[in-house]
């Protein structure tokens, strides 16, 4: 697909072709304002016909807007695989959450999206579609964008499609296209520790985002599967050095999980192992999810304790919670239409 090309590949491909170079430029701008093949007019139709089957095809088979203003899409693309984005507006712009894969093979105990299990992953291109669906629908232009920052905490663990996700990265970041800067993207994994350090070796400098939801691996081993491969010491210690690389401060997602995770004892824990880092605590109440007999926390309570958790030396704050009735929310996503079509 040529959403997966940089500017510098896509040049070669369509030199490639036989045509000429500034039909690249023609080309690229076209595909990072996400028109389709039929609505771009300043190419001929022989070159048109020569890029027909690589250009991206993806279709929206199920468009939801929230009372809050958030928006749900589900993409198809053509091989009939189905992920869900979310569109979210806040006062600074646009946020689009986008999956990294179909399905997920995390297992965590808390999440739709790993109900069916790992299908496939997804391309760095596939990713990118799902920004400039968005950015399209809002009235983007090439000179101003409408989506202004991107978090992978969809569908799927973004570290383990790495070397999608990393080229992913590179082509929202680059100046000559949609062109949003690393320090408007997070990046949300429940702990793959190679590939951490990967993410700080080979440059990046996203906001690095930890599935936490537990202060000590053996708590956190009921909950999340890959706790058994894991040590949150091991974890800690990757998010140091992603520290010392960057300059950017990491992240914990702490979901609070009713009877669980969210007793004193256990923020205090959670406080003893953080405080001193340079972090912050986002305590999200678990959204629910049908098939999952787990009940989030109230909203009181995360107010509760993220105000243990500031008394005690940890900077902390309650998540919002969007989208939540048209299942948006965290830990909600999946492929919903493709388990209907089954």
């Amino acid at each position: 697909m040529l959403l997966d090309l940089s500017f510098e590949e896509l040049t070669e491909y369509v030199v490639s072709l036989g045509e000429q170079k500034f039909r690249a430029k023609q080309l690229y701008e076209a595909l990072t304002m996400g028109k389709t093949l039929e609505e771009i007019s300043n190419l001929p139709k022989s070159f048109k016909e020569k890029i027909e089957k690589d250009y991206p095809k993806y279709e929206a088979v199920v468009h939801l807007k929230s009372k809050d203003g958030t928006q749900k899409v589900a993409l198809r693309f053509p091989d009939g695989s189905i992920v869900e984005s979310v569109l979210l507006k806040y006062k600074y712009g646009y946020t689009v959450c986008v999956s990294t894969q179909v399905g997920c093979r995390m297992g965590c105990k808390f999440c739709a999206s790993t109900l069916n299990g790992l299908i496939r992953n997804l391309s760095a291109g596939e990713i990118l579609a799902q920004i400039l669906f968005y950015n399209k629908i809002l009235g983007a232009t090439l000179k101003e964008r409408q989506v202004t920052n991107v978090v992978l905490m969809g569908c799927g663990e973004p570290l383990d499609n790495y070397e999608n996700v990393s080229k992913f990265l590179r082509l929202v970041s680059a100046p000559d296209g949609i062109n949003i800067s690393p320090r408007n993207i997070s990046l949300s994994t429940c702990g793959l520790v190679s590939k951490i350090y990967d993410l700080a070796n080979d440059g990046f400098s996203v906001t690095l985002t930890i599935s936490l939801h537990a202060p000590n691996d053996e708590l956190r081993k009921t909950i999340m599967p890959v706790a058994n491969a894991y040590k949150i010491e091991d974890i800690l210690k990757a998010c140091d050095y992603y520290f010392e690389k960057t300059g950017r401060r990491v992240y914990f997602e702490y979901s609070l999980i009713s009877g669980v995770n969210d007793t004193d004892k256990t923020i205090e824990e959670l406080a003893r192992l953080l405080k001193g880092r340079q972090c912050h605590v986002n305590l999200i109440p678990l959204n629910s999810v049908k098939e999952k007999n787990l009940l989030g926390a109230t909203r009181k309570r995360a107010y509760y304790l993220a105000e243990k958790l500031e008394k005690l030396g940890v900077s902390a704050t309650v998540r919002r919670t969007m989208g939540e009735d048209i299942e948006g929310a965290c830990g909600q996503l999946r492929n919903r239409v493709g388990e209907k079509d089954e």
